[in-house]
């Protein structure tokens, strides 16, 4: 084999080597700013919509639930996300049994996809996160876990289809547990950044921080792995004193801000309770 020959493999082999690496968020991640977090109606989560009628920040809340989908047992919404201008936020119910992702197409329409429980799965659905290209949707259990759930994207996978029910269609096996997760988003196709609420510390040694999940491959649909690392503690900023509550959180790709709801304890829920915004460091 001739000399440009073997550097033509070595360069390619390299390539391959460089290309399966996971994909790398920002180390750290720099407050440039908060915005009062409403308790009524900003306090589970928001993504940003991009439409071509226009650009807007949409939060969730106990007082963004409609009358006739909580009449209908849905009386919990959580951390939601937009890809392409479709609009997927995720609900619980008490009763449990089931999960239900409420979506709204580009032109405003809405229609429901409902998720039968698997053996073994908790009934939380604290957020749900899709993947840069659209066809895959992640989603969360509460408490210790040590796995995502994947599934079909309303809207943007025909393999999910309104009326049907919409089963689990891969795992994400994650390399060390995590507690409480509020919410996750796509930071690039194959690194989520979450918001966890984990009063305790005991796993990454602090309480409430903010995580970095680096996926092995792009999500496709089949189950794969994914490496946690503990970024950063959240902010825990308030007038009051006792326990803070991390909600959801967003990235936006056009300005590169980070945000990530924090809500104050006791009756400073009201008062001082933030979306704290972020740069990368």
């Amino acid at each position: 084999m001739s000399r440009a020959a073997v550097l033509l493999s070595a360069a390619v082999a390299t390539l391959v080597f460089l290309m399966a690496l996971p994909a790398q968020a920002a180390t750290h991640w720099v407050a440039i700013g908060s915005d009062h977090a409403r308790a009524l109606d900003e306090s589970q989560g928001l993504t940003t919509i991009v439409r071509p009628s226009g650009t807007q920040i949409r939060y969730t809340g106990v007082g963004t639930v409609p009358a006739d989908v909580r009449a209908r047992g849905w009386d919990h919404v959580g951390d939601p996300d937009s890809v392409r201008g479709w609009y997927v936020e995720p609900y619980q119910r008490s009763d449990g049994g089931s999960k239900m992702f409420r979506t709204q197409a580009p032109d405003g329409t809405w229609s429901e996809y409902v998720h039968t429980l698997a053996p073994g799965e908790a009934l939380n659905n604290s957020w749900d996160a899709i993947s840069v290209d659209g066809p895959w949707m992640l989603s969360g259990e509460w408490g210790t876990m040590d796995r995502l759930l994947g599934f079909a994207t309303p809207g943007l996978n025909p393999a999910a289809v309104p009326g049907a029910n919409l089963p689990i269609a891969f795992t994400v096996h994650l390399d060390h547990a995590v507690r409480d997760v509020q919410g996750c988003v796509f930071f690039s196709a194959r690194t989520l950044l979450c918001s966890s609420d984990d009063p305790a510390g005991e796993l990454f040694g602090i309480t409430k921080p903010l995580l970095q999940v680096d996926l092995a491959r792009t999500p496709d649909g089949a189950d794969l792995t994914g490496h946690v690392t503990a970024l950063q503690q959240l902010p825990l900023s308030s007038g009051c004193r006792g326990s803070f509550e991390v909600e959801g959180l967003d990235y936006n790709r056009s300005d590169g801000i980070l945000r990530v709801i924090v809500m104050s304890p006791g009756i400073c829920v009201v008062f001082d309770s933030k979306t704290w915004r972020f740069r990368q460091g």
